[in-house]
Protein backbone atom coordinates (compact mmCIF):
# COMPACT_ATOMS: atom_id res chain seq x y z
CA UNK A 1 0.00 0.00 0.00
CA UNK A 2 1.30 3.45 -0.75
CA UNK A 3 2.40 5.46 1.93
CA UNK A 4 0.30 8.56 2.45
CA UNK A 5 3.27 10.61 2.97
CA UNK A 6 4.57 10.01 -0.41
CA UNK A 7 0.95 10.65 -2.48
CA UNK A 8 0.67 13.33 -4.58
CA UNK A 9 -2.86 14.20 -3.96
CA UNK A 10 -3.65 15.37 -0.34
CA UNK A 11 -6.59 13.04 -0.72
CA UNK A 12 -4.87 9.76 -0.71
CA UNK A 13 -2.23 11.56 1.46
CA UNK A 14 -2.65 14.02 4.69
CA UNK A 15 -6.14 13.21 4.50
CA UNK A 16 -6.63 9.25 3.65
CA UNK A 17 -7.64 8.63 7.02
CA UNK A 18 -10.48 11.04 6.53
CA UNK A 19 -11.32 10.04 2.98
CA UNK A 20 -11.11 5.85 3.32
CA UNK A 21 -14.78 5.09 2.80
CA UNK A 22 -14.58 6.42 -0.46
CA UNK A 23 -12.54 4.26 -1.84
CA UNK A 24 -15.86 1.86 -1.67
CA UNK A 25 -17.33 4.05 -4.18
CA UNK A 26 -15.03 6.70 -6.10
CA UNK A 27 -11.51 4.45 -6.50
CA UNK A 28 -10.47 2.72 -9.54
CA UNK A 29 -11.18 -0.43 -8.20
CA UNK A 30 -15.04 1.11 -7.05
CA UNK A 31 -15.05 1.77 -10.96
CA UNK A 32 -14.44 -1.98 -11.77
CA UNK A 33 -17.04 -3.38 -9.27
CA UNK A 34 -19.75 -1.07 -10.84
CA UNK A 35 -18.83 -2.51 -14.51
CA UNK A 36 -18.59 -5.70 -13.33
CA UNK A 37 -21.72 -5.19 -11.57
CA UNK A 38 -23.57 -4.06 -14.95
CA UNK A 39 -21.71 -6.65 -16.85
CA UNK A 40 -23.91 -9.51 -14.78
CA UNK A 41 -26.99 -7.88 -14.60
CA UNK A 42 -27.22 -6.90 -18.25
CA UNK A 43 -26.59 -10.62 -18.58
CA UNK A 44 -29.13 -11.57 -15.84
CA UNK A 45 -31.71 -9.29 -17.47
CA UNK A 46 -30.98 -10.66 -20.90
CA UNK A 47 -31.17 -14.66 -20.08
CA UNK A 48 -33.88 -13.79 -17.89
CA UNK A 49 -35.82 -11.19 -19.35
CA UNK A 50 -35.33 -11.37 -23.03
CA UNK A 51 -36.05 -14.37 -24.97
CA UNK A 52 -32.73 -14.71 -27.19
CA UNK A 53 -31.66 -17.44 -29.33
CA UNK A 54 -29.31 -20.07 -27.48
CA UNK A 55 -30.28 -17.67 -24.06
CA UNK A 56 -32.38 -19.73 -21.17
CA UNK A 57 -33.70 -18.60 -18.07
CA UNK A 58 -31.00 -18.68 -15.36
CA UNK A 59 -32.01 -20.46 -11.96
CA UNK A 60 -31.83 -18.56 -8.58
CA UNK A 61 -28.83 -20.69 -7.82
CA UNK A 62 -27.43 -19.10 -10.83
CA UNK A 63 -28.80 -15.79 -10.72
CA UNK A 64 -26.94 -15.87 -7.20
CA UNK A 65 -23.97 -16.98 -8.04
CA UNK A 66 -23.70 -14.25 -11.04
CA UNK A 67 -24.55 -11.57 -8.27
CA UNK A 68 -22.07 -13.04 -5.85
CA UNK A 69 -19.24 -12.12 -8.64
CA UNK A 70 -20.33 -8.67 -7.38
CA UNK A 71 -19.95 -9.10 -3.78
CA UNK A 72 -17.00 -10.60 -3.96
CA UNK A 73 -15.21 -8.26 -6.16
CA UNK A 74 -12.03 -8.10 -4.10
CA UNK A 75 -8.25 -5.86 -4.48
CA UNK A 76 -7.28 -9.28 -5.75
CA UNK A 77 -9.62 -9.80 -8.34
CA UNK A 78 -9.18 -5.97 -9.39
CA UNK A 79 -5.63 -6.25 -10.10
CA UNK A 80 -6.61 -9.38 -12.39
CA UNK A 81 -8.67 -7.20 -14.16
CA UNK A 82 -5.30 -4.87 -14.46
CA UNK A 83 -3.27 -8.06 -15.58
CA UNK A 84 -5.98 -8.25 -18.76
CA UNK A 85 -5.67 -4.58 -19.38
CA UNK A 86 -2.21 -5.01 -20.14
CA UNK A 87 -2.90 -6.92 -22.91
CA UNK A 88 -6.37 -5.62 -24.39
CA UNK A 89 -5.09 -2.21 -23.87
CA UNK A 90 -9.28 -1.40 -23.69
CA UNK A 91 -10.41 -1.50 -19.80
CA UNK A 92 -13.76 -2.55 -20.55
CA UNK A 93 -12.97 -5.64 -22.61
CA UNK A 94 -10.59 -6.27 -19.66
CA UNK A 95 -13.87 -6.51 -17.35
CA UNK A 96 -15.99 -8.81 -20.04
CA UNK A 97 -12.90 -11.31 -20.15
CA UNK A 98 -12.16 -10.95 -16.59
CA UNK A 99 -16.21 -12.32 -16.17
CA UNK A 100 -15.97 -15.01 -18.56
CA UNK A 101 -12.94 -16.03 -17.62
CA UNK A 102 -15.25 -16.14 -13.83
CA UNK A 103 -17.85 -18.24 -15.41
CA UNK A 104 -14.79 -21.27 -16.66
CA UNK A 105 -16.34 -24.57 -15.48
CA UNK A 106 -19.66 -23.22 -13.90
CA UNK A 107 -23.04 -24.11 -15.02
CA UNK A 108 -23.62 -20.81 -17.08
CA UNK A 109 -20.44 -21.08 -19.04
CA UNK A 110 -22.91 -22.02 -22.10
CA UNK A 111 -23.67 -18.42 -21.90
CA UNK A 112 -20.31 -16.59 -21.53
CA UNK A 113 -21.03 -15.19 -25.17
CA UNK A 114 -23.86 -12.93 -24.12
CA UNK A 115 -21.22 -10.91 -21.32
CA UNK A 116 -21.43 -7.47 -23.02
CA UNK A 117 -23.74 -9.26 -25.61
CA UNK A 118 -24.86 -5.58 -28.01
CA UNK A 119 -23.09 -3.61 -25.96
CA UNK A 120 -20.67 -0.94 -26.11
CA UNK A 121 -18.51 0.16 -23.79
CA UNK A 122 -20.11 3.34 -22.96
CA UNK A 123 -23.07 1.42 -22.21
CA UNK A 124 -21.13 -0.06 -19.18
CA UNK A 125 -19.72 3.11 -18.84
CA UNK A 126 -22.09 5.61 -18.10
CA UNK A 127 -24.19 3.31 -16.27
CA UNK A 128 -21.83 2.47 -13.63
CA UNK A 129 -20.39 6.39 -13.25
CA UNK A 130 -24.28 7.16 -12.70
CA UNK A 131 -24.63 4.33 -10.27
CA UNK A 132 -21.06 5.34 -8.45
CA UNK A 133 -21.98 8.86 -8.00
CA UNK A 134 -25.39 8.61 -7.41
CA UNK A 135 -24.91 5.50 -4.79
CA UNK A 136 -21.48 6.91 -3.41
CA UNK A 137 -23.42 10.07 -2.71
CA UNK A 138 -26.36 8.94 -1.04
CA UNK A 139 -24.61 6.88 0.81
CA UNK A 140 -21.92 8.37 1.79
CA UNK A 141 -21.16 11.71 1.07
CA UNK A 142 -24.50 13.17 2.40
CA UNK A 143 -24.33 12.09 5.58
CA UNK A 144 -21.24 14.22 6.00
CA UNK A 145 -23.26 16.79 4.72
CA UNK A 146 -26.29 16.00 7.13
CA UNK A 147 -24.02 16.16 9.62
CA UNK A 148 -23.32 20.32 9.17
CA UNK A 149 -27.13 20.51 8.38
CA UNK A 150 -28.07 19.32 11.38
CA UNK A 151 -25.30 21.30 13.86
CA UNK A 152 -26.60 24.21 12.07
CA UNK A 153 -30.05 23.73 13.27
CA UNK A 154 -28.95 22.53 16.57
CA UNK A 155 -27.28 25.94 16.55
CA UNK A 156 -30.65 27.98 15.21
CA UNK A 157 -32.66 26.66 18.10
CA UNK A 158 -29.94 26.81 20.10
CA UNK A 159 -29.49 30.85 19.95
CA UNK A 160 -33.31 31.63 18.83
CA UNK A 161 -33.37 34.22 20.98
CA UNK A 162 -29.71 36.26 21.72
CA UNK A 163 -29.88 39.28 19.74
CA UNK A 164 -26.85 40.26 17.34
CA UNK A 165 -25.80 43.64 16.03
CA UNK A 166 -26.21 43.42 12.18
CA UNK A 167 -23.63 44.68 9.78
CA UNK A 168 -25.04 45.53 6.23
CA UNK A 169 -22.21 47.01 3.90
CA UNK A 170 -20.10 46.30 7.23
CA UNK A 171 -21.53 48.79 8.57
CA UNK A 172 -24.24 48.72 11.61
CA UNK A 173 -27.52 47.99 11.19
CA UNK A 174 -30.80 46.67 12.64
CA UNK A 175 -29.97 43.61 15.23
CA UNK A 176 -30.87 40.08 14.48
CA UNK A 177 -30.29 37.08 16.52
CA UNK A 178 -27.52 34.61 15.98
CA UNK A 179 -29.72 31.86 15.75
CA UNK A 180 -31.63 33.99 12.98
CA UNK A 181 -28.49 33.66 11.15
CA UNK A 182 -27.90 30.31 11.22
CA UNK A 183 -31.89 29.57 10.82
CA UNK A 184 -31.34 31.65 7.45
CA UNK A 185 -27.86 29.07 6.24
CA UNK A 186 -30.50 26.37 7.61
CA UNK A 187 -33.36 27.39 4.62
CA UNK A 188 -30.52 27.81 1.68
CA UNK A 189 -28.46 24.02 2.41
CA UNK A 190 -32.11 22.38 2.81
CA UNK A 191 -33.46 23.83 -0.37
CA UNK A 192 -30.52 22.13 -2.00
CA UNK A 193 -30.01 19.17 -0.05
CA UNK A 194 -33.92 18.50 -0.97
CA UNK A 195 -33.09 19.11 -4.45
CA UNK A 196 -29.84 16.42 -4.35
CA UNK A 197 -31.99 13.68 -2.53
CA UNK A 198 -34.99 13.35 -5.04
CA UNK A 199 -32.38 13.43 -7.93
CA UNK A 200 -31.96 10.81 -10.02
CA UNK A 201 -29.32 10.10 -12.76
CA UNK A 202 -29.91 9.20 -16.00
CA UNK A 203 -28.69 6.27 -17.60
CA UNK A 204 -28.43 4.75 -21.67
CA UNK A 205 -27.85 1.73 -22.43
CA UNK A 206 -28.58 1.53 -26.53
CA UNK A 207 -25.20 0.19 -28.15
CA UNK A 208 -22.61 1.99 -30.51
CA UNK A 209 -24.36 5.28 -31.77
CA UNK A 210 -27.56 5.08 -29.99
CA UNK A 211 -29.61 3.08 -32.46
CA UNK A 212 -29.76 -0.50 -31.17
CA UNK A 213 -27.92 -1.13 -34.89
CA UNK A 214 -26.18 -4.43 -33.51
CA UNK A 215 -29.23 -5.74 -31.43
CA UNK A 216 -31.72 -5.40 -34.50
CA UNK A 217 -29.35 -6.81 -36.19
CA UNK A 218 -29.13 -10.20 -33.97
CA UNK A 219 -32.91 -9.76 -33.16
CA UNK A 220 -35.08 -7.37 -34.75
CA UNK A 221 -38.65 -8.96 -33.46
CA UNK A 222 -37.33 -7.31 -29.93
CA UNK A 223 -38.57 -4.39 -28.19
CA UNK A 224 -35.29 -2.97 -27.55
CA UNK A 225 -36.43 0.13 -26.73
CA UNK A 226 -38.30 -1.41 -23.75
CA UNK A 227 -36.04 -4.13 -22.97
CA UNK A 228 -33.03 -1.21 -22.30
CA UNK A 229 -35.53 1.10 -20.31
CA UNK A 230 -36.45 -2.04 -18.06
CA UNK A 231 -33.15 -2.45 -17.19
CA UNK A 232 -31.65 1.09 -16.78
CA UNK A 233 -34.50 1.11 -14.39
CA UNK A 234 -33.90 -1.54 -12.89
CA UNK A 235 -30.64 -0.16 -11.41
CA UNK A 236 -32.10 2.53 -10.09
CA UNK A 237 -31.82 5.65 -12.29
CA UNK A 238 -33.79 7.32 -14.55
CA UNK A 239 -33.98 6.22 -18.66
CA UNK A 240 -32.35 8.46 -21.24
CA UNK A 241 -33.30 7.20 -25.00
CA UNK A 242 -32.09 9.63 -27.03
CA UNK A 243 -28.26 9.44 -27.49
CA UNK A 244 -25.36 9.09 -29.15
CA UNK A 245 -22.31 6.63 -28.25
CA UNK A 246 -22.36 8.36 -24.61
CA UNK A 247 -24.91 9.52 -22.40
CA UNK A 248 -24.75 13.31 -22.84
CA UNK A 249 -23.95 13.49 -18.67
CA UNK A 250 -26.81 16.50 -18.72
CA UNK A 251 -27.43 15.31 -15.49
CA UNK A 252 -24.48 14.37 -13.94
CA UNK A 253 -23.41 18.16 -14.73
CA UNK A 254 -27.17 19.21 -12.93
CA UNK A 255 -26.49 16.91 -9.97
CA UNK A 256 -22.59 17.75 -9.28
CA UNK A 257 -23.71 21.72 -9.52
CA UNK A 258 -25.80 20.97 -6.70
CA UNK A 259 -23.02 20.15 -5.08
CA UNK A 260 -21.55 23.54 -6.33
CA UNK A 261 -24.14 25.42 -4.83
CA UNK A 262 -24.37 23.94 -1.23
CA UNK A 263 -20.52 23.94 -1.34
CA UNK A 264 -20.71 28.05 -2.17
CA UNK A 265 -23.62 28.64 1.00
CA UNK A 266 -20.78 26.80 2.99
CA UNK A 267 -18.10 29.12 2.11
CA UNK A 268 -20.39 31.91 2.22
CA UNK A 269 -21.47 30.52 5.99
CA UNK A 270 -17.81 29.80 6.81
CA UNK A 271 -16.23 33.60 6.55
CA UNK A 272 -19.65 34.32 8.53
CA UNK A 273 -18.34 32.57 10.88
CA UNK A 274 -14.78 33.36 10.69
CA UNK A 275 -15.66 37.49 10.42
CA UNK A 276 -17.91 36.60 13.93
CA UNK A 277 -14.80 35.05 15.23
CA UNK A 278 -12.60 37.96 14.46
CA UNK A 279 -15.05 40.33 16.05
CA UNK A 280 -15.38 38.28 19.39
CA UNK A 281 -18.61 36.99 19.02
CA UNK A 282 -17.12 33.68 18.87
CA UNK A 283 -14.72 32.16 20.85
CA UNK A 284 -13.55 29.08 20.15
CA UNK A 285 -12.58 26.21 22.76
CA UNK A 286 -9.27 25.47 23.76
CA UNK A 287 -7.22 22.27 22.56
CA UNK A 288 -4.00 21.21 25.04
CA UNK A 289 -1.24 21.15 23.05
CA UNK A 290 -2.41 22.81 20.12
CA UNK A 291 -0.28 25.66 18.47
CA UNK A 292 -2.28 28.55 16.88
CA UNK A 293 1.30 30.15 15.23
CA UNK A 294 4.70 29.57 14.81
CA UNK A 295 5.75 32.65 16.66
CA UNK A 296 2.54 34.84 18.50
CA UNK A 297 2.02 31.89 21.20
CA UNK A 298 -1.46 33.36 21.89
CA UNK A 299 -3.03 33.02 18.33
CA UNK A 300 -6.24 30.71 18.60
CA UNK A 301 -7.03 30.69 14.29
CA UNK A 302 -10.22 30.07 13.24
CA UNK A 303 -8.26 27.16 10.91
CA UNK A 304 -11.00 24.86 10.44
CA UNK A 305 -13.46 26.90 8.90
CA UNK A 306 -10.66 28.69 6.61
CA UNK A 307 -9.75 24.71 5.66
CA UNK A 308 -13.60 24.19 4.54
CA UNK A 309 -13.73 27.90 2.69
CA UNK A 310 -10.38 26.24 1.12
CA UNK A 311 -11.67 22.60 -0.04
CA UNK A 312 -14.75 23.67 -0.95
CA UNK A 313 -13.78 25.94 -2.95
CA UNK A 314 -11.78 23.19 -4.83
CA UNK A 315 -14.70 21.31 -5.25
CA UNK A 316 -16.46 23.58 -6.65
CA UNK A 317 -13.12 24.69 -9.18
CA UNK A 318 -13.47 20.59 -10.10
CA UNK A 319 -17.19 21.30 -10.88
CA UNK A 320 -16.70 23.84 -12.36
CA UNK A 321 -14.45 21.98 -15.11
CA UNK A 322 -16.61 18.71 -15.19
CA UNK A 323 -19.82 20.16 -15.64
CA UNK A 324 -18.67 22.41 -18.88
CA UNK A 325 -16.65 19.43 -20.18
CA UNK A 326 -18.90 16.29 -19.35
CA UNK A 327 -21.89 17.22 -21.74
CA UNK A 328 -19.47 18.57 -24.69
CA UNK A 329 -18.58 15.04 -26.92
CA UNK A 330 -17.29 15.60 -30.55
CA UNK A 331 -20.21 14.43 -33.16
CA UNK A 332 -21.32 10.83 -31.84
CA UNK A 333 -18.16 10.19 -29.91
CA UNK A 334 -15.09 11.23 -28.60
CA UNK A 335 -12.69 9.94 -25.40
CA UNK A 336 -11.70 13.66 -23.93
CA UNK A 337 -14.45 12.96 -21.43
CA UNK A 338 -13.26 9.51 -19.89
CA UNK A 339 -9.71 11.21 -18.40
CA UNK A 340 -11.81 14.07 -16.90
CA UNK A 341 -14.66 11.68 -15.00
CA UNK A 342 -12.08 9.62 -13.60
CA UNK A 343 -11.38 12.92 -10.95
CA UNK A 344 -15.26 12.74 -10.01
CA UNK A 345 -14.10 11.39 -6.58
CA UNK A 346 -12.46 14.18 -5.93
CA UNK A 347 -15.19 16.36 -6.44
CA UNK A 348 -17.28 15.11 -3.37
CA UNK A 349 -14.34 14.20 -1.39
CA UNK A 350 -13.34 17.85 -1.12
CA UNK A 351 -17.10 18.33 -0.42
CA UNK A 352 -16.63 15.87 2.77
CA UNK A 353 -12.98 17.23 4.18
CA UNK A 354 -15.15 20.49 3.91
CA UNK A 355 -18.10 19.06 5.76
CA UNK A 356 -15.53 17.96 8.50
CA UNK A 357 -13.39 20.87 9.30
CA UNK A 358 -17.32 22.31 9.57
CA UNK A 359 -18.35 20.56 11.81
CA UNK A 360 -15.26 20.08 13.97
CA UNK A 361 -15.16 23.94 13.66
CA UNK A 362 -19.26 24.61 15.16
CA UNK A 363 -18.37 21.96 18.02
CA UNK A 364 -15.73 24.39 18.89
CA UNK A 365 -17.83 27.58 19.12
CA UNK A 366 -18.64 29.28 22.27
CA UNK A 367 -20.90 32.42 22.39
CA UNK A 368 -19.44 35.52 23.32
CA UNK A 369 -22.51 37.40 25.32
CA UNK A 370 -20.23 40.14 26.50
CA UNK A 371 -19.08 41.08 23.33
CA UNK A 372 -22.49 40.84 22.09
CA UNK A 373 -24.41 43.15 24.71
CA UNK A 374 -21.53 45.58 24.35
CA UNK A 375 -22.10 45.83 20.61
CA UNK A 376 -25.67 46.28 20.47
CA UNK A 377 -25.22 48.85 23.99
CA UNK A 378 -22.42 51.17 21.92
CA UNK A 379 -24.32 51.43 18.76
CA UNK A 380 -27.97 52.81 19.87
CA UNK A 381 -27.95 54.86 16.27
CA UNK A 382 -29.56 51.46 14.91
CA UNK A 383 -32.73 52.17 16.46
CA UNK A 384 -33.14 55.72 14.14
CA UNK A 385 -34.71 53.23 11.62
CA UNK A 386 -37.28 51.98 14.39
CA UNK A 387 -38.35 55.66 15.37
CA UNK A 388 -38.44 57.42 12.35
CA UNK A 389 -40.89 54.17 10.73
CA UNK A 390 -43.04 55.13 14.15
CA UNK A 391 -42.92 59.11 12.88
CA UNK A 392 -44.27 58.36 9.52
CA UNK A 393 -46.71 56.53 10.98
CA UNK A 394 -47.78 59.74 13.39
CA UNK A 395 -47.97 61.67 10.34
CA UNK A 396 -44.50 64.07 11.46
CA UNK A 397 -43.07 65.31 8.36
CA UNK A 398 -40.05 64.34 6.91
CA UNK A 399 -39.31 61.76 9.64
CA UNK A 400 -36.01 60.23 7.90
CA UNK A 401 -34.32 63.33 7.37
CA UNK A 402 -34.52 64.59 10.58
CA UNK A 403 -33.42 61.31 12.32
CA UNK A 404 -30.32 61.68 9.25
CA UNK A 405 -29.21 64.84 10.98
CA UNK A 406 -29.47 63.39 14.41
CA UNK A 407 -27.54 59.96 13.50
CA UNK A 408 -25.21 59.86 10.46
CA UNK A 409 -21.97 59.47 10.93
CA UNK A 410 -22.26 60.59 14.55
CA UNK A 411 -21.88 58.76 17.39
CA UNK A 412 -25.07 59.01 19.38
CA UNK A 413 -26.16 57.57 23.34
CA UNK A 414 -29.60 56.49 24.21
CA UNK A 415 -29.65 59.51 26.14
CA UNK A 416 -29.18 61.57 22.86
CA UNK A 417 -32.16 59.55 21.52
CA UNK A 418 -34.53 60.05 24.35
CA UNK A 419 -34.21 63.93 24.25
CA UNK A 420 -35.21 63.40 20.44
CA UNK A 421 -38.38 61.92 21.44
CA UNK A 422 -39.00 63.85 24.13
CA UNK A 423 -39.41 66.35 21.03
CA UNK A 424 -41.97 64.43 19.32
CA UNK A 425 -45.63 65.34 19.20
CA UNK A 426 -46.66 62.01 19.38
CA UNK A 427 -48.47 60.59 22.90
CA UNK A 428 -47.57 59.86 26.33
CA UNK A 429 -47.73 55.63 25.43
CA UNK A 430 -45.88 55.81 21.86
CA UNK A 431 -43.11 58.42 23.82
CA UNK A 432 -42.65 55.99 26.01
CA UNK A 433 -42.25 52.95 24.10
CA UNK A 434 -39.74 54.50 21.88
CA UNK A 435 -37.57 55.99 25.03
CA UNK A 436 -38.01 52.17 26.42
CA UNK A 437 -36.86 50.98 23.42
CA UNK A 438 -32.73 49.21 23.05
CA UNK A 439 -30.56 47.93 20.97
CA UNK A 440 -31.19 44.33 22.23
CA UNK A 441 -35.27 44.90 22.05
CA UNK A 442 -35.17 45.78 18.74
CA UNK A 443 -34.87 41.82 16.88
CA UNK A 444 -38.13 42.13 15.19
CA UNK A 445 -39.79 38.41 14.46
CA UNK A 446 -36.06 37.28 14.10
CA UNK A 447 -36.59 34.56 16.78
CA UNK A 448 -40.07 33.57 16.07
CA UNK A 449 -39.04 33.46 11.81
CA UNK A 450 -36.38 31.01 13.36
CA UNK A 451 -38.84 28.59 16.01
CA UNK A 452 -41.54 28.43 12.85
CA UNK A 453 -39.15 27.45 10.48
CA UNK A 454 -37.55 25.08 12.58
CA UNK A 455 -41.07 23.48 13.34
CA UNK A 456 -41.59 23.77 9.88
CA UNK A 457 -38.58 21.18 8.97
CA UNK A 458 -39.52 18.75 11.36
Amino acid sequence: MLDPIIAISPLDGRYRNKLEEMSDYFSEFALFKYRVRVEIEWLIHICNEVKLKNTRKLTESEIKFLREIVDYFDVVAAKRVKEIEKETNHDVKAIEYYIKETLTDSSVEDLTEFVHFGCTSEDINNLSYALMIQEGTKNFVNSNLQGVIQKIAEMAKTFEDLPMLSLTHGQTASPTTVGKEFANVLARLDRYYKKIDEFKLTGKFNGATGNFNAHVSAAKDEDWENISERFVESLGLEHNPMTTQIEPHDTTAEYMNLYSQINTILIDFSRDIWMYISRGIFKQKLREGEIGSSTMPHKVNPIDFENAEGNMGLSNGIISHLSQKLPISRMQRDLSDSTVFRNVGTVFAYTVLGCKSMIKGLDKLEVNEKVLKKELADNPEILAEAIQTVMRLEGIDSPYEKLKKLTRGKRISLNDISKFVDGLEVDKETKKALKELTPADYIGLAKELTQHYLKKRK
